[in-house]
């Protein structure tokens, strides 16, 4: 085997060293030509999204501008008060030339124009600019809301110039077209005002046409220095536009020291590398905070729910249930969840109906979105409606795991039910009440000409009888009669007192002795009394005084509560232990609870031994059209507490030991008057 010359050998391994070199050296080129590309590969990225930014916000410059000019509007109904009002929005929006109102054939209504270039329209008139203002109205239209047009040259004084952009906004009042909003913008002004200024502090901003002329120029850069640029389309409702942005292309001081770069950067690798995980464990710790501030988030809307919330799994267990479910039935969390069939909460007697309603709703089978009714007990016993709405709980995989329901607790619905329903019974109270008192009128006028045909008959005999004429027979006949003439002018002082207490008018009263008022009802208590086998016990007081009344009502108010008493003790109830059943009629004085009044009073008492009055009843004793007995018409209380109220007083009841009731009602005594 021939040897190879040791000068081979060093050649060979030169070029193996030199091969090693210029891969390390393309390796280093490539890092270098890839760090570059990454670099400016990055600083369009970012010039990408600047200049997104600042489409966004001329976008929502404009926007803003069109909800000003929609305030405006609202603001200022009439041309007359429109300048003041456009006068503010232009001295707060200087992009803004002009503003116009014009009808819908577009003439001018009321304009304002900038105070920052008040002569915009000096070298030309406004006319010559209707052409743009007539195609964005053309498309405001079209699309019902603000269109804008092409921008335009509009040439000013010594030779200058301005680009100025038209936007129309249909006006509409009360449904109605109210013409037009013509607002002209200056496109300079749009770069200078709707973008901060610290935004575009070393760049250049301007408009050009999409076919890359350029419209208007904002802010200067060095010259000598090539230029990075992005183009950026801003689509507004009826034009185009281009948003071109440009900066400098900064050259890169590091190039002459690749390797020591390379070199610190390997050595900074490892730094970088804790870097990144202390910036992914800071993440995570952000990513943990924000989720606990969900779950308290969350956890806070759930406890500020009236509606109680309910959870089961597909076996029918509570999983869940928030403080508003704790809180209708009256249980903790803990007692509930976990629990089954039967829920503590059912009431015992519908146990099996649930069960078989829980076994439905296993089963799968949807009930109405609308949910349905049931009723729930509390932990003490009582019962109450809820309304139930019930749907499938969903994971994230899209697997039902159970059910959710909503539970509305029904008692102050219910409640709300009852209180109208009792509402519409008084309306409808009333409406009787009022028929009744028609009633009373008709009968009352219908009833005097009888009642006046019996007093003039009754007199007509006492004259045919003649006072000479003697005889028991006589006698008898001549106070027969007599007693028929005064209890038909009774009836007809009764029929004038009822009619005046239906007409509210006012009545004449006088101070009339309580044994008076005693005896004219006397006779009539007598004879029903005997008929009904009752003993009367009448008492009035030695220093009783006279009352000041209306003598015909408060008489029919005591023969009324007599007559009530009466009914109330039918043949065959517990006497009294005299042996009788017995009818207590009494009055006696009494003084106002007021220690500073010296009013007296006369209170009248009519005692029964009857059965008594319930506890039910008692509530709706003074309600009208409420009886207890089967001819009743359920009116006489209420006139009575009503007559006696009119006097100033109170008419009460209470239970009698050992049964019946007393009724009490308090007059004015006549002396204190």
């Amino acid at each position: 085997m021939a040897s190879v010359p040791w000068f081979g050998r060093l050649s060979r391994r030169w070029l193996l060293w030199g091969l090693t070199c210029l891969l390390v050296m393309a390796l280093l080129a490539v890092l270098v030509f890839l760090v570059r590309e990454y670099e400016e590969t990055q600083t369009l990225t970012r010039l990408e999204r600047s200049a997104a930014s600042m489409s966004m916000d001329v976008r929502t410059g404009l926007t803003r501008s069109v909800q000003n000019l929609l305030a405006l509007h609202s603001l200022a109904p009439t041309p007359s008060s429109w300048p003041g009002l456009a006068a503010d929005i232009l001295a707060s929006q200087r992009e803004i030339m002009h503003l116009e109102w014009r009808d819908r054939d577009l003439n001018p209504l009321a304009t304002r124009p900038t105070p920052y270039l008040p002569d915009v329209y000096a070298y030309r008139p406004r006319r010559d600019a209707l052409p743009d203002v007539i195609q964005a109205c053309l498309n405001a239209d079209r699309i019902s809301g603000p269109a804008y047009s092409n921008s335009y040259f509009w040439p000013l004084a010594q030779g200058q110039g301005i680009e100025l952009m038209e936007m129309c906004l249909p006006l509409n009042r009360d449904g109605q077209a109210d013409g037009y909003l013509i607002a002209t913008y200056a496109m300079a002004g749009l770069l200078t005002e709707l973008i901060p200024a610290e935004v575009r502090r070393g760049q250049r901003v301007a408009w050009t046409e999409p076919d890359g002329t350029r419209l208007t120029i904002v802010g200067d850069l060095p010259t000598g220095l090539p230029v990075m640029h992005v183009n950026q389309l801003v689509d507004l409702p009826g034009a185009t536009y281009i948003l071109r942005l440009e900066q400098p292309r900064i050259a890169d001081g590091w190039l002459p020291h690749v390797l020591t770069v390379a070199v610190a950067v390997l050595a900074l690798s490892l730094l970088g590398v804790l870097a990144l995980l202390a910036r992914d464990l800071r993440l995570r710790q952000l990513a943990e905070q924000k989720l606990a501030e969900a779950l308290a988030f969350r956890k806070a809307m759930e406890d500020s729910l009236v509606t109680g919330l309910r959870a089961r799994d597909m076996e029918g267990r509570i999983t869940y249930v928030n403080p508003a479910f704790c809180q209708m039935v009256g249980l903790s969390a803990e007692q509930l969840l976990g629990t089954s069939v039967p829920a503590p909460y059912w009431p015992p007697e519908q146990i099996e109906e649930y069960r078989q309603r829980l076994a439905v709703r296993l089963a799968g089978r949807l009930l109405p979105r609308e949910g349905f009714e049931s009723e729930f007990m509390r932990s003490d016993g009582t019962r109450f409606p809820v309304l139930i709405i019930e749907a499938p709980l969903i994971n994230a995989q899209g697997t039902q795991t159970g059910w959710m329901s909503a539970i509305l607790d029904l008692s102050e619905q219910r409640r709300s039910e009852e209180m109208s329903r009792a509402s519409q019974e008084r309306l409808q109270a009333t409406a009787r009440l009022a028929m009744a008192g028609e009633m009373a009128s008709l009968i009352s006028h219908e009833l005097n000409q009888p009642l006046a045909a019996i007093a003039s008959y009754a007199t007509g005999v006492l004259n045919l009888i003649g006072p000479n004429q003697a005889g028991a027979d006589t006698t008898e006949l001549r106070t027969a009669i007599q007693r028929i003439l005064e209890q038909a002018e009774r009836a007809g002082r009764v029929i004038r007192s009822v009619g005046d207490l239906v007409r509210r008018r006012e009545r004449e009263r006088e101070a009339v002795p309580v044994a008076a008022l005693f005896d004219a009802i006397l006779p009539l208590l007598q004879l029903q009394a005997r008929k009904l086998g009752i003993a009367l016990d009448i008492r009035v007081a030695d220093d009783c005084p006279p009352v000041w009344c209306d003598r015909t009502m408060v008489e029919q108010v005591l023969l009324n509560l007599a007559r009530n008493g009466m009914q109330a003790m039918p043949p065959g109830e517990p006497s009294t232990p005299s042996g009788r059943r017995r009818l207590r009629l009494s009055a006696q004085p009494v003084r106002s609870a007021s220690a500073h009044s010296t009013q007296r009073w006369v209170e009248f008492a009519v005692a029964d031994h009857g059965r008594g009055i319930s506890a039910e009843d008692a509530e709706r004793l003074f309600t009208p059209f409420f009886t207890t007995k089967p001819e009743g018409m359920g009116l006489g209380l209420n006139l009575c507490r009503t007559v006696v109220e009119q006097h100033g007083g109170g008419l009460r009841f209470e239970p009698q030991q050992p049964c019946g009731t007393v009724f009490r009602f308090t007059l004015p005594a006549a002396d204190t008057l």
